[in-house]
C-alpha cells in the first residue's frame, strides 16, 4: 500500500508540473501616454494572462539598412522607457508579457519584403537590427518577462541571412535567460531556418479560409483543416509547440479571405463575421496539446475610446467579440 501510495504521489507531481497554463493574450498597442491601472484592467477583465508589449523601429523604405529607435521622437510606448512602464503595470497585475519589438517601414511596407541590395548594407542592417534587438532582450531580462520575440515577419532578412540569425539567438541566451520566439508570417513560418534554437514556434496567423462573405463556423473551421495539420507536423518534428504570436479577424464582410489586410478599406461592418471566426480559431485551437495560446491583435490601452460597433477594424473592443474572447478565455484560463 505504501508502494502505491508513492507512486500515485509521484503520478500526481509529474502531471502537476506538467501542466502549463495556455497564453491567453493580448497585443497591446504602444501609446503616447502611460499606461494606467484603469487601462490594463481591462486586460484583466478579458480573462488575459498575457500581453505582447511591442516598442518600435523605424525604417525609411525596403531598401533601407538604417533602424532608427529608442528617440525622442518617438511615442512613449514605442520607446524603451515606456515598454518598461507597460510591463511593470502588467505584472503588478499577474499578466504575463511578451516582449515583441517590432519594425515599422513608412507607409506600411510589409517587413516581409525588407532586403538590400549589396553586401554592405547587408552588413549595415545586421550591425543596426541587432542593436535594437539586444536593446530590448537586456530590458526583457531586466524586467523578467516571460517571453521575448526576437523578430517579427522579416521573412526576406532570415532567408537571405540565415547566419546572422543563428548568431543572434545565441548572443541573446547569453543575455536574457527566458523563453525565446520569432513571429513568423502565416506563409513563412514552415522556411524559418531556426526553429530548433528557440522555444515557441511563433506564427502570426492570418491565414486564408474563406471565400464567403460572412462564413459559418462550420465553413471556417473546414477552412482551418489543411493548416491545422500542417502546424501539427511542424511542431512534432521540431518538437516545440505552436504560439500563436498574433491572430484575429477584422469586423468586415470576407474577414477570413484575407485576414493580412490592415487597409481602410469600404468594405461592411461585420460583427458576427469578427465573432464567428474568432470562434473558429479558439474552438480549433486552444484545445491541442502541440498548441500554446496566442495573442489577439490588437488590444488599444484606452478601452473606452476603441473600436466599437461602427468599427471594421482589428480590435474586438466594445464589439460583440470581445465578449466571445472573454467567456472562451475563461474556459481555458487554467488548460495546458
Amino acid at each position: 500500500m505504501k508502494k502505491l501510495g508513492f507512486l500515485f504521489l509521484v503520478c500526481i507531481q509529474l502531471s502537476c508540473t506538467s501542466q502549463e497554463k495556455k497564453i491567453n493574450g493580448v497585443s497591446f498597442v504602444a501609446s503616447r501616454e502611460e499606461v494606467a491601472q484603469e487601462h490594463v484592467q481591462e486586460v484583466v477583465n478579458l480573462n488575459a494572462n498575457h500581453a505582447a508589449v511591442m516598442p518600435f523601429g523605424f525604417i525609411r523604405d525596403l531598401n533601407s539598412p538604417e533602424l532608427i529607435f529608442n528617440t525622442d521622437r518617438q511615442w512613449f510606448g514605442e520607446r524603451k522607457q515606456g515598454a518598461k512602464q507597460y510591463i511593470q503595470l502588467l505584472h503588478q497585475n499577474g499578466i504575463g508579457v511578451m516582449l515583441k519589438p517590432q519594425i515599422w517601414i513608412w507607409k506600411g511596407e510589409f517587413t516581409g519584403n525588407l532586403t538590400m541590395k549589396t553586401e554592405e548594407e547587408w552588413k549595415i542592417l545586421e550591425t543596426s537590427y541587432k542593436n535594437f534587438i539586444i536593446t530590448y532582450a537586456e530590458l526583457a531580462e531586466e524586467t523578467k518577462v516571460e517571453l521575448f520575440c526576437l523578430g517579427t515577419e522579416l521573412a526576406q532578412f532570415v532567408q537571405n541571412r540565415p547566419e546572422f540569425w543563428f548568431k543572434l539567438i545565441k548572443e541573446i541566451r547569453v543575455i536574457y535567460k527566458g523563453k525565446l520566439t520569432y513571429a513568423a508570417n502565416w506563409d513563412e513560418y514552415t522556411k524559418t531556418p531556426f526553429w530548433e534554437q528557440l522555444d515557441y514556434i511563433g506564427v502570426d496567423a492570418y491565414f486564408p479560409l474563406s471565400e464567403e462573405q460572412s462564413p459559418s463556423l462550420e465553413n471556417l473551421k473546414m477552412g482551418w483543416q489543411k493548416w491545422k495539420t500542417e502546424m501539427y507536423k511542424i511542431s512534432e518534428a521540431h518538437k516545440k509547440p505552436i504560439l500563436f504570436t498574433e491572430y484575429g479577424y477584422r469586423s468586415m464582410d470576407f474577414t477570413a479571405k484575407k485576414p493580412w489586410l490592415v487597409d481602410r478599406n469600404d468594405e461592411n461592418v461585420n460583427l458576427e463575421a469578427q465573432v464567428i471566426a474568432t470562434k473558429a480559431i479558439i474552438e480549433e485551437f486552444w484545445s491541442q496539446d502541440w498548441f500554446a495560446g496566442g495573442y489577439v491583435w490588437k488590444w488599444f490601452i484606452d478601452h473606452k475610446q476603441s473600436g466599437g460597433i461602427n468599427d471594421n477594424r482589428f480590435t474586438p473592443q466594445n464589439k460583440p467579440a470581445e465578449k466571445i474572447i472573454k467567456q472562451y478565455y475563461a474556459h481555458y484560463k487554467f488548460e495546458k
